[in-house]
């Protein structure tokens, strides 16, 4: 899964060097936090939210099929 989401946000950025995820796991949820470049933080929300929020529901899906529950956040540098 963190994989997934490094290869999207890696794709959606223009500093794909400085594009991170950590991953943090409890029992059954996992947190992915998305840390990148201050210039991609906006590229990474798009307008109202909508490029985040589509991110966050591809790995919603994937997690349903493991019976997990992961959390994407955002942070900047």
């Amino acid at each position: 899964m963190k994989d997934l989401v490094l290869q999207i946000a890696k794709a959606l950025v223009d500093h794909p060097e400085d594009v991170k995820v950590a991953r943090v796991e409890r029992n059954n949820h996992m947190l992915l936090e998305i840390t990148v470049n201050d210039e991609d933080v906006g590229k990474i929300i798009g307008k109202q939210g909508r490029i985040i929020k589509a991110l966050r529901t591809v790995v919603k899906a994937c997690a349903i099929r493991d019976n997990l529950r992961i959390t994407v956040e955002l942070s900047n540098k």
